[in-house]
């Protein structure tokens, strides 16, 4: 027995030491890693609970010239389910599979029930913590999303997984969508005014330091050194999106008609160079519908054709080469120069007409022949007027991709002929952009001075201005005044007596030029593809807009004057049916109407400073305190006050949008609006009697 005493007692004592040896060890690592390891792994614990996150700023607005939002960034959410937590028990997640599949399905309507129920049940079978759901859901889907079954739950009981991020938005849509501007994925990018003002636009980021908690959430930490993101300041256009409404449609419409491959629309005020509309379609093959891809009126250089003879009168005239009632011989229809043949569509009067004629008729045979005598030996005179009145100048836009423009002269030898000249008196053999050739036109119609087009008129931060674009005069005389004016009266003859009557109306007066001209490729001019052009301003006794249609490759017809003066004629109708400070000019520039156009119901305060400000005679005695209908007396304009009786509904057909919705929201109606414009229809009859609170429907026409 002593002897297993023994025995035990050794082993006692053999584990007891072995004990001892590694709890030495233990103290002995303890020790080690206090003093030597300790310092580096408590730093790389503290930098994986803690990081710099970056806060990013909001970009900028674009406005339009009514403060409307053209783009904005708003929040879009991706969503994304752990569908391994476990606090979705496996009965539970089995009964409610279907039922989430099938409100996913259809609050998206991209996919299937079935398919929803079948990933969600492979990313269960999986163990998926990141299975996505959608990616770019908006604010109200996610409200809808955080009701359905399991995700209601949350995050951490549900699974529910959101990722916040922004994504640009066009509350407009595609109209003028190209000249606004968009990110290019491929090289993230931005386009139109977005990339002409993304310094601007693109605001400053932030950093926020967060420490990582129990969860993996990560929470903010106060510290000094968090930097607030600075969002980006916004940008104030001169579009306006009625007016741009207006050109889109006239220009769609058209293009529809002739089949046409591409084709744009471009509105300036004359006087400021604003932009107030810039449609842009071309076809997309594929889909065969129409939409806003390519920036022509910008990018797109080509020959303008008969457009261009308004450079080349004007250049003749100030030398004092001519007179426009001066003749020139187009028996023939056609001239050969040096063994080539121009020709005319068709031969004019009696073959023998003036200069003024040979205009207004669009004559390259009688432009070509003038300026041909005129230039003959002295060609670079001609090419030297061009360039003064900066035909060969880009316009020097902020928004990229404008194409140089291209006007052949004498001193290049390798590209100048003998026919050169007369070719391009008659728009050939020389290359502008549609914008390039409206701002020419323009000119004419401010009386020589060329203003730059303008885009933008300010950048505001929070409402504040922080820089105003004033206008910018490009050349203050493009020609004398004389030469002006008289290649004005040529443009007014087109509409009165030559290419464009189809545009002639007996309310006011527009003054432009048609142009037809072949489409070359690789010096070849293609059978059959024609690029037709009208260019022009109204009215033309006080220019306020300038406009030019250009549509490319029409495949029924192709003048100028039956596929693109169509879109101008609606434009200006439309434009001059809503403005009555255009209607009262008009009225005063012609001499059987002096009276101003009568109005149904106004509110007369407004009414009286419009109509005084415009200089209008106003009948003595004439008075209303609110509302107004107005007639004519001598005259002279009469204010007649305007009743509308309690409790019946009144009839506002006629009146502007603005005054009927406050007559009507003033008696108690609830105001529902379709369309822009003056009232054309209401859905309750006039003279019966309403209710407080009760809908109306205004419908609304530009017409």
């Amino acid at each position: 027995m002593g002897s297993n005493k023994k025995v035990i007692l050794s082993r006692v004592y053999l584990v007891y030491f072995g004990t001892l040896v590694f709890a030495l060890l233990i103290i002995g690592k303890m020790v080690y890693i206090r003093y030597k390891d300790g310092p580096a792994l408590l730093a790389k614990a503290k930098k994986q609970e803690i990081k710099i996150f970056t806060l990013k700023a909001d970009r900028g607005n674009i406005l339009s010239d009514r403060d409307n939002l053209l783009a904005t960034s708003v929040p879009i959410f991706e969503i994304r389910m752990d569908m391994a937590t476990g606090y979705i028990s496996r009965p539970y997640f089995n009964r409610k599979v279907d039922s989430l599949a099938y409100r996913l399905a259809s609050l998206f309507k991209d996919r299937s029930q079935a398919y929803y129920r079948r990933i969600l049940k492979k990313a269960r079978a999986r163990g998926n913590r990141y299975l996505l759901i959608h990616r770019h859901v908006n604010y109200s889907q996610l409200k809808q999303l955080r009701t359905f079954p399991i995700l209601r739950k949350g995050k951490n009981m549900g699974g529910l997984i959101v990722i916040q991020k922004t994504t640009r938005s066009l509350p407009f849509g595609q109209l003028a969508a190209r000249t606004i501007g968009y990110e290019n994925n491929k090289e993230h990018l931005f386009v139109g005014l977005e990339g002409a003002y993304s310094n601007v636009l693109t605001g400053v980021n932030g950093k926020q330091i967060r420490r990582r908690i129990n969860g993996g959430a990560w929470l903010p930490v106060h510290s000094d050194n968090e930097i607030e993101p600075r969002n980006g300041e916004d940008i104030t256009t001169t579009l306006d999106m009625n007016l741009q409404d207006v050109a889109e449609n006239a220009l769609l419409k058209q293009m529809r008609k002739h089949e046409a491959e591409m084709g744009c629309a471009v509105l300036m005020q004359v006087k400021t160079g604003d932009i107030k509309a810039i449609a842009n379609l071309r076809l997309d093959k594929k889909k065969g519908t129409y939409v806003e891809s390519y920036n022509m009126a910008i990018g797109e250089k080509y020959e303008p054709g008969s457009t261009f003879k308004l450079a080349s009168v004007i250049s003749a005239l100030d030398d004092h080469k001519f007179k426009l009632s001066d003749t020139v011989s187009v028996k023939k229809g056609y001239v050969i120069y040096y063994g080539r043949k121009l020709r005319d569509v068709h031969v004019i009067g009696d073959g023998l007409i003036t200069i003024r004629q040979a205009f207004e008729h669009s004559s390259n045979v009688g432009i070509s022949k003038v300026i041909q005598r005129a230039y003959k030996n002295n060609p670079s005179k001609f090419v030297d007027h061009l360039y003064a009145m900066d035909l060969n100048k880009p316009l020097g836009l902020k928004i990229a991709g404008e194409a140089r423009p291209y006007i052949n002269s004498p001193k290049d030898k390798k590209y100048w002929y003998l026919t050169s000249l007369p070719w391009m008196s008659v728009g050939y053999g020389l290359e502008l952009t549609p914008l390039q050739l409206l701002t020419f036109y323009n000119a004419v119609a401010n009386n020589g001075v060329e203003v730059k087009p303008r885009f933008v008129t300010a950048i505001t931060d929070g409402g504040r201005i922080v820089k105003k674009f004033g206008v910018q005069v490009r050349n203050p005389k493009i020609a004398p005044l004389s030469v002006i004016r008289q290649v004005q009266s040529l443009l007014v003859g087109v509409v009165l007596h030559g290419t464009a009557q189809n545009l002639k109306n007996k309310h006011f007066q527009i003054a432009g030029k048609t142009g037809t001209a072949k489409i070359a490729k690789d010096g070849k001019y293609i059978p059959g593809a024609y690029n037709a052009t009208f260019v022009g301003y109204f009215p033309a006794s006080d220019p306020q807009y300038s406009c030019i249609v250009v549509i490319n490759k029409p495949r029924h017809g192709y003048y100028g004057s039956g596929v693109a003066a169509p879109v101008f004629k609606e434009i200006a109708d439309k434009i001059y049916a809503t403005s009555l400070a255009l209607h009262v000019k008009s009225q005063r520039d012609t001499v059987k109407e002096s009276v101003p156009l009568a109005v149904n119901a106004a509110w007369y305060p407004d009414l009286k400073t419009i109509y005084k400000d415009l200089g209008v005679k106003i009948a003595k005695g004439s008075y209303a305190e609110t509302w107004t209908v107005t007639g004519d007396k001598h005259d002279k304009i009469v204010f007649r006050p305007k009743t509308f009786a309690k409790n019946m509904v009144p009839n506002v057909k006629g009146m502007t949008a603005k005054d009927a919705v406050y007559l009507l929201g003033n008696m108690g109606f609830n105001t529902i609006l379709q369309g822009r414009g003056v009232v054309y229809q209401q859905s309750l009859k006039p003279g019966i009697r309403f209710r407080k609170g009760q809908r109306i429907l205004i419908r609304l026409t530009n017409l």
